[in-house]
């Protein structure tokens, strides 16, 4: 044990609240109630349960409103992350959200946003480091899982290079938050054709709304083959 590491209390403090213990009854019942108060009724029966996801991640059925998905997402994401591939992130805090032990075969999740190089590309190219830190993912994307939460610059650079021929990923989370560019960034991945008329899959959460949380919350319900 860690010395530095406090002892935990010795007793539980005393109950002064009513309110329920049992972790799996309060998930049970959190997607009862997510399924009684979201309308899931629009998404094939194989998105719903990401679709739940990310209104638990949210907190607010309405959300589910704003889901758009391309129909075959569920299905390329999964077989791509069953043969291996990896998942690569715009932020440290997606990827920690990932839930490793849901990996089908203990993919790997890459954040490239800390890489020592990523500043002076962002210089040089007057762009964002979210944006530039997507590409220094290379012939990696091939096929791969992309997960964006944080930052629409990153989306939007992510769609250029798709434009411009650069690899093509198995599926697109694509959840940027904020107020600036990201409604617009999600509304450019719904619409997004290559140049041969091929649509990578997506799922976004349209308008301002979105996040690390979300993203991440589709991305282990991607992994994952059990129903909720």
């Amino acid at each position: 044990m860690n010395p530095d590491t406090p002892e935990p209390q010795s007793l539980p403090p005393t109950r002064r609240y009513d309110y329920l213990t049992d972790g799996p009854e309060i998930y049970r019942r959190s997607f009862a109630m997510i399924r009684d108060l979201a309308d899931l009724s629009a998404f094939p029966v194989q998105t719903e349960p990401v679709v739940a996801r990310v209104v638990h991640a949210a907190g607010d059925p309405a959300v589910s409103e704003c889901v758009a998905a391309h129909d075959d997402v569920v299905r390329a994401a999964r077989d791509a992350l069953r043969a291996g591939a990896p998942i690569f992130t715009d932020s440290v805090m997606l990827a920690s959200g990932i839930t490793r032990t849901r990996l089908p075969a203990d993919n790997e999740v890459v954040c490239t946003l800390r890489d020592g190089r990523v500043p002076a590309l962002a210089g040089r190219w007057s762009t964002t480091r979210a944006a530039a830190a997507v590409s220094l993912w290379g012939d990696r994307l091939d096929g791969a899982v992309v997960a964006i939460g944080n930052a629409p610059t990153a989306l939007f650079h992510l769609l250029e290079w798709l434009y411009d021929g650069g690899p093509r990923p198995a599926a697109i989370v694509g959840m940027p938050v904020g107020f600036v560019g990201s409604a617009e960034s999600k509304v450019a991945l719904a619409e997004h054709r290559l140049a041969d008329g091929h649509v990578v899959p997506w799922i976004t959460v349209h308008g301002h709304r979105g996040g690390s949380a979300m993203a991440a919350a589709a991305v282990n319900a991607l992994a994952s083959t059990s129903e909720i």
